[in-house]
């Protein structure tokens, strides 16, 4: 069943029920999205502000230090006081932070450094989270195991402590692409220190760890303090499960009870949403040995519970525009282009007119 078609069954019969009642999903939590849905336009901080405000959106996500101009002080004053103005909530961000990931860019010079920039800018304009991430899916297959990563990125936020809580900003780890499962991420929380580190819950990224993104929320929902929400079209596959990120409602994930749960667990957190398109589905061989070498510890029950939510999925049965590479990418660039914006568009309706999240597009 295709999720836009969803509330023409009798669990979506309750849930309309519901919102009738003043009680939909996501009634009361503010929404709004990480500034990496709509990456190409190569917006910066007072744009992408200005953008959040004509959508009546309560919160935005700057998760990269390119997202700004300057660092001066001033500038970021600015940036502080516009969105103040316009009534929007920043949350701030950053890239990965373990010096051992393939992901780790040295021009952000020592690891420390780079965690501490991020976060006296965060404080400058007024975000009580800075996003940050350990790495991606390819440390799980290189010369160091995944363990040797976490314990990395523990000591860099050791390493800081003091300083990063002078800040009064909290460091957010997301489970990014394909690097650390929900009950990793919760122990570099744990062993970090809760007062200094909490969660950036990303629905998305568990596909490619094959954890049930509800499961991820029901880990980490006590720590989540920032988010990337998407929808996924999971689905089995001759050599396992594929998946497909899509605009929300297109997917096969259950957005009623993950955005319900959200707000049970975590409703002081504003719910962003991370529209990822235009990427052709990623299979998950997990039918072939060599694919487990990168789990060597997930528990039985988490794979029973991803394998269950393959069988109950589907493909996306939409139209999509996919990126190629070349010339043919070039002639396509500014579809593509559009195609974010207005895939991050229809889900922002999606999630105020079906789901009942947001704050300010209901005071009219």
């Amino acid at each position: 069943m295709r999720r836009r078609t969803f509330l023409k069954s009798a669990p979506a019969a309750a849930l309309a029920a519901s919102q009738s009642a003043g009680a939909a999903a996501g009634d009361g939590i503010r929404l709004g999205f990480d500034s990496y849905s709509i990456r190409d336009l190569k917006w910066k901080a007072t744009k992408l502000i200005d953008y959040a405000a004509s959508q009546k959106l309560d919160a935005i996500q700057l998760s990269s230090l390119d997202d700004y101009e300057s660092f001066e002080p001033a500038y970021l004053t600015q940036v502080k006081d516009h969105a103040k103005r316009l009534g929007i909530q920043l949350d701030g961000g950053i890239g990965s932070i373990c010096p051992t990931s393939v992901s780790w860019n040295a021009k952000h010079g020592e690891p420390g450094e780079y965690v501490l920039k991020g976060l006296q800018v965060s404080k400058a304009i007024g975000a009580t989270s800075m996003r940050c991430f350990l790495g991606t899916a390819a440390d799980r297959r290189g010369a160091l195991p995944i363990d040797a990563h976490i314990e990395n990125t523990i000591k860099v936020l050791r390493g800081v402590r003091s300083a990063a809580l002078d800040t009064g900003v909290k460091v957010a780890i997301e489970n990014h692409n394909g690097d650390v499962t929900a009950r990793e991420v919760k122990t570099i929380i744990e062993e970090a220190g809760k007062d200094l580190v909490g969660s950036n819950l990303d629905t998305g990224n568990p596909m490619f760890l094959l954890e049930d993104p509800m499961l991820t929320l029901e880990v980490l929902g006590p720590y989540v303090v920032t988010s990337h929400v998407r929808d996924s079209a999971l689905y089995e596959h001759p050599r396992g499960a594929a998946f497909q990120w899509v605009a929300l409602g297109d997917g096969s994930m259950d957005l009623p009870l993950i955005f319900a749960t959200f707000k049970k667990m975590c409703p002081q957190a504003a719910m962003q949403l991370e529209i990822i398109t235009g990427r052709p589905p990623q299979i998950l061989p997990y039918l072939e040995p060599d694919f487990w070498k990168a789990f060597p510890k997930l528990p039985a029950s988490d794979f029973a519970r991803f394998v269950a939510l393959a069988k109950r999925g589907h493909p996306f049965y939409g139209t999509m525009m996919i990126a190629g590479t070349g010339k043919q990418a070039l002639e396509y660039e500014a579809a593509l282009v559009l195609q974010q914006r207005l895939d991050l568009e229809r889900s922002f309706e999606y999630a105020k007119k079906t789901l009942g999240v947001g704050v300010r597009w209901k005071q009219g």
